[in-house]
């Protein structure tokens, strides 16, 4: 069973197709290391085993009967709870949606299903989602499964670590300033942020907006290539959604994936725009070494990121207000300090305030259209520190430098998610302590496939995303 419970996704639908198990065998496998591992872990946070053991039975129906079936089909996937899900409690990690069962699905969850995929229940968030620590006052805080007594980041953090942990082998996200990436990183699994876009979202209030995307993580680049080939494609009630078919990502088009011969920019600090743990820096030394074994040219550039910082301060709060403004003139007592603060930040901006970041968000983008005229791919941490203790609220600093603000230690991925590029979180090294420390693999605009391919071949390559954490594997 525990067996079961930590073969990828790729190979479990292959073998749900082929009936050498059912999908009431998987689910199970689940379901035990669920029980198992969540009471530790704590990154499923509204289960709903028997809703699911009924929709796999009605799976295994399904293709005994010789009916046509999706990509995902039988496989468990539990939802973040940001993600509203017909008839299943989605909080949204706040006690004032603490009993909210919304009566529809968002879209990621919709096309989830309709590639036969099968919701156990939801994954922890912090409150509404902000920042990169899952922690909240409904459900307390998920741990990471490499160290108990460690962040698992977020927002995506209970998604990454039910991955880590073998309790779904596949999970849905959403990313803003990092939130798929940086619990990837913490968690030893792989997140993609991909191009605005890419994968539609529905219902959503403010679908022209570019900052926020939604997203899969899987155990491996293979896996996430299959979460997107289910939630790629265009829709009509998303007006960004990008005409390319889902299954254009299809982990077959990661077959012979290769690095040799590409141009990669290596952007340590991001050309000294953010500081970086020296044990950060030091786990990724030998992935820059691999990248050369692997036949690339591999130099230390960055593009310009000028303006990126202000950009993506303003485009947050800009979208903070208008998403909580509301809740925040009528639950202001029962919201968290930092929800207050995100609102507060958005309300005080002015029209030339949000018209300037426009503007130079426009500048980066044809500054690192540019840069990627000389080089095929940008890689740099993912992460500026390696999972940080249960505790804190955030690292307060990072190699000596003060963080001024619970959004500073993050500035790694949120300066890379305002250039629009598609970026994924692979794993690539572990700190002395045994801590997982992930490699960003940045692509041109709207090159998701490269990227997946690029990680896919990293990955094949070093075979850090192999080690399990072993409060997962072990038996209690």
């Amino acid at each position: 069973m525990n067996e079961l419970s930590f073969r990828t996704a790729v190979d479990l639908a292959a073998a749900l197709r082929r009936r050498q198990v059912s999908a009431r065998e998987v689910l199970a496998a689940h379901l035990e290391q669920i029980e198992r591992v969540n009471p530790i872990v704590n990154a499923i946070v509204t289960l709903v085993a028997e809703q699911a053991m009924d929709a796999a039975a009605r799976a295994d129906e399904r293709l005994a009967a010789g009916e046509e079936v999706g990509p995902l089909h039988g496989l468990p996937v539990a939802h973040k709870d940001l993600a509203d899900t017909a008839g299943i409690r989605t909080t949204y990690g706040s006690p004032i949606f603490a009993d909210h069962v919304p009566d529809r699905n968002h879209l990621v969850v919709e096309r989830l299903k309709q590639a036969g995929a099968i919701t156990i229940g939801k994954t922890n968030v912090p409150e509404l989602g902000l920042g990169s620590h899952t922690v909240n006052k409904v459900f307390g805080p998920t741990r990471n499964p490499y160290d108990p007594t460690r962040s698992a980041g977020g927002s995506s953090g209970g998604a990454a670590a039910a991955l880590a942990a073998g309790m779904v082998p596949l999970a849905d996200g959403s990313d803003t300033g990092g939130s798929l990436r940086n619990p990837a990183s913490f968690n030893n699994v792989v997140g993609l942020r991909p191009s605005p876009g890419r994968v539609p979202s529905w219902p959503d209030r403010t679908p022209w907006a570019q900052l926020s995307v939604k997203g899969p993580m899987g155990r491996t680049v293979a896996d996430t290539a299959l979460g997107l080939s289910a939630l790629a494609g265009p829709d009509p009630r998303s007006p960004l959604a990008l005409d390319t078919p889902g299954a254009a990502f299809a982990p077959s088009a990661l077959d012979g994936a290769d690095l040799c011969g590409l141009r990669v920019a290596w952007a340590p600090d991001l050309g000294g725009a953010v500081p970086v743990e020296p044990e950060v820096t030091a786990a990724l030394t030998p992935a820059v070494k691999a990248l050369e074994a692997m036949g690339c040219t591999v130099e230390e550039a960055c593009p310009d990121l000028s303006g990126a910082d202000e950009v993506f301060r303003v485009e947050r709060a800009w979208q903070m207000e208008v998403a909580y403004g509301a809740l925040l003139d009528r639950h202001r007592d029962r919201l968290a300090p930092q929800v207050v603060w995100n609102v507060e930040e958005g309300r005080r901006l002015t029209g030339p305030d949000v018209g300037r970041a426009q503007v130079r968000r426009a500048e980066l983008f044809h500054r690192v259209r540019e840069f990627f005229g000389t080089y095929d791919l940008l890689m740099l941490p993912v992460s500026q520190v390696a999972p940080f203790a249960l505790e804190l609220a955030y690292p307060s600093e990072v190699a000596g430098v003060p963080m001024e603000t619970y959004l500073d230690w993050m500035r790694s991925a949120y300066l890379i998610s305002v250039t629009g590029c598609p970026a994924l979180s692979v794993p690539a090294g572990f700190t002395p302590a045994g801590l997982p420390v992930g490699l960003q693999i940045v692509g041109p605009h709207r090159q998701d496939l490269a990227v997946l391919r690029a990680g896919h071949a990293f990955e094949q390559a070093t075979r850090v995303g192999e080690r399990r954490p072993s409060l997962a594997v072990t038996t209690h």
